[in-house]
């Protein structure tokens, strides 16, 4: 059969019709819009509603120089590198026993925030020394590394936090009374401690080998809490559970 010219072709069945501003409709119908949560649009039709943003609880903060750096570079400090076979120290040149621990002690506190060569050596090394030969003169300097101790923990930097651990351990052991003192400033300390309390690895069978150089950050809070419960007092376990609910007793 020949069509003749000028005459339109036969018609299409009803169902094949679609018109085209109707596909465009379902386009626009099918794609999802993302919005904010708790807005006008979050309740208009195809929408979806973002996720709430990270907290950034364990995010690592930027470190500023402290003024142990700066009375570092300015020769302030009466102490010089002590080369060994086994590894460096530092070698005091006055008596440790001697110092002002007032003016020191909270210094060195401040260094534990450093990361780099050589202020942190200095500040680490120079702390536990300090620690060792402090005795009674610790005790009243306590108040003054409170904030010290809460900027380095604040870093959320993990080299630091695991310094300032074991610097804090040793603290409470290092005179009398001095786990004591530190009841009254758990609110400064705990926060920090029990957001990284659940950061333990268990390998099972394994070797975990962080544990031997005391780097795994779950065990070293444990243990410190440990400390706090034990050198702190009657009140010191119902302060402990006052900002860390999952810890328990140890005694």
């Amino acid at each position: 059969m020949v069509m003749e010219e000028g005459r339109p072709g036969p018609s299409k069945p009803a169902s094949d019709r679609r018109p085209q501003k109707r596909e465009k409709k379902d386009k626009q119908q099918d794609q999802q819009q993302p919005c904010e949560g708790f807005s006008i649009k979050a309740m208009m039709k195809n929408s979806v509603v973002r996720g709430p943003p990270p907290a950034g609880s364990v995010k690592r903060r930027p470190a500023k120089h402290t003024a142990f750096r700066k009375f570092y570079d300015r020769g302030d400090f009466p102490i010089a590198v002590q080369h060994e076979c086994v590894g460096n120290k530092i070698a005091w040149k006055v008596q440790i026993e001697e110092l002002d621990y007032h003016y020191f002690l909270p210094l060195f506190f401040d260094g534990l925030c450093e990361t780099e060569f050589p202020y942190e050596f200095f500040a680490r090394q120079g702390v536990h020394d300090l620690l060792e030969h402090g005795g009674s003169k610790i005790l009243p300097v306590v108040p003054q590394l409170i904030i010290p101790i809460k900027n380095a923990l604040n870093l959320r930097n993990r080299q630091v936090l695991c310094t300032t651990l074991k610097v804090i351990q040793h603290l409470v052991v290092s005179a009398e009374m001095v786990g004591e003192a530190l009841v009254p400033y758990y609110r400064q300390i705990l926060p920090v401690l029990s957001i990284f309390k659940h950061m333990d690895v268990n390998l099972g069978d394994g070797i975990e080998y962080s544990q031997q150089k005391r780097e795994n950050i779950g065990v070293l809070i444990r243990e410190t809490l440990e400390l706090f419960e034990r050198y702190g007092g009657e009140n010191a376990y119902i302060n402990i559970k006052y900002m860390i609910p999952t810890y328990w007793s140890c005694m």
